[in-house]
């Protein structure tokens, strides 16, 4: 399964009629550049689950910050690493 299938999964598991609503998973930009991924864990049977940070700097260009704070899986990597970054959440979340 691909891992935007995976990310498209755990969304609908969640989806019970109010936490798509006022929670969810914001995707942006970084003017770095680079991405941004916030998943509200809120709701979620992942919200009290440990999370061990993950900080990967191999270039400027090729980097990859992960870490839950505030009831949110928290992404920031560079513009090449979105999809290893989703990945290392749906490893976590499938733990």
């Amino acid at each position: 399964m691909s891992t935007l299938k995976k990310i498209e999964e755990w969304f609908y598991s969640q989806c019970n009629g109010d936490w798509e609503h006022g929670e969810g998973i914001k995707i942006s930009t970084l003017d770095n550049p680079g991405w941004a991924v916030d998943i509200s864990l809120s709701g979620t049977e992942l919200n009290d689950k440990p999370y061990q940070m993950i900080k990967i700097e191999r270039s400027e260009q090729n980097w990859l910050w992960c870490s839950v704070r505030d009831s949110k899986f928290m992404i920031r990597c560079g513009s090449k690493n979105l999809e290893e970054a989703l990945e290392a959440f749906c490893r976590w979340a499938n733990s």
